[in-house]
C-alpha cells in the first residue's frame, strides 16, 4: 500500500509542479508582455503552492526522508529507544489526525463559501488539501506505529546522495579488484 501510495504522491506532485510552472509563467508573460495581467493566476499560484507544499511534505513523510533529530535516540538503551521511536510515531498520527484533519475540516466548513474576488472557485474547497494531506500522513504514521511496537527498522525508504554515492564507489572499487581475478580465469580457459 505505501508504496502504490507513494508511487500515486510522486506523480501528483510532478503534475502540480508542472501547473504551477505553467501558471506563474503565463502570469509572468500577461504582465510583462501584455501589459495586462491576469486576474487568476496569482490567487491560483498560490493555492498550488499549498497544495504541492502538502503533498510533497506527505511524500517525504512517506519515504521517511525528513529530518530526525536522533542524538538522544542514539544514546539511550534499545528498550527506550523503542519507546521512543513508538511515541514519535503516536505524536505524529495524533498530529495528522487532530491538528491536521479535523482542524482542516474545521477551516474548510468556516470559509466554504467564501468568495474570492476574480476567481471562480470558493476558498473553502481550496483548503482540502489539508484534511487529504492529514489523512495520507496518518495512514503512513499509523502503519509506522505498528512497525515501531514490533521493534522494526524505521530507515528512510531511499537513499540519500551521499550514501548512493559511497554505494557507487564501493561497487567500482569491486569491480577494479576483481578485473585481474577474471583475467586469469580466462587465461586458464584458453
Amino acid at each position: 500500500m505505501r508504496e502504490g501510495l507513494l508511487a500515486v504522491l510522486k506523480v501528483l506532485c510532478i503534475a502540480l509542479f508542472s501547473v504551477l510552472v505553467a501558471v506563474v509563467v503565463w502570469q509572468v508573460f500577461t504582465r510583462q508582455v501584455l501589459g495586462a495581467p491576469s486576474d487568476w493566476t496569482s490567487v491560483t499560484a498560490q493555492y498550488m503552492f499549498v497544495w504541492l507544499s502538502l503533498f510533497a511534505a506527505t511524500l517525504v513523510f512517506g519515504e521517511r526522508g525528513h529530518i530526525a533529530v536522533d542524538v538522544v535516540a542514539d544514546r539511550v538503551p534499545a528498550a527506550a529507544r523503542r519507546a521512543l521511536r513508538v511515541l514519535v510515531q503516536a505524536s505524529t498520527l495524533a498530529f495528522a489526525l487532530l491538528g491536521m484533519v479535523w482542524g482542516g475540516i474545521r477551516g474548510m466548513s468556516m470559509s466554504w463559501d467564501q468568495a474570492i474576488p476574480g476567481f471562480p472557485f470558493a476558498v473553502g474547497p481550496m483548503y482540502l488539501a489539508l484534511p487529504v494531506a492529514g489523512v495520507l500522513i496518518a495512514l503512513l504514521a499509523a502503519q509506522d506505529l505498528v512497525l515501531a511496537v514490533r521493534g522494526d527498522d524505521l530507515a528512510p525508504l531511499e537513499q540519500t546522495d551521499d550514501e548512493a554515492a559511497e554505494l557507487a564507489g564501493a561497487a567500482a572499487a569491486a569491480t577494479v579488484v576483481r578485473e585481474p581475478d577474471s583475467r586469469r580465469d580466462d587465461e586458464k580457459e584458453r
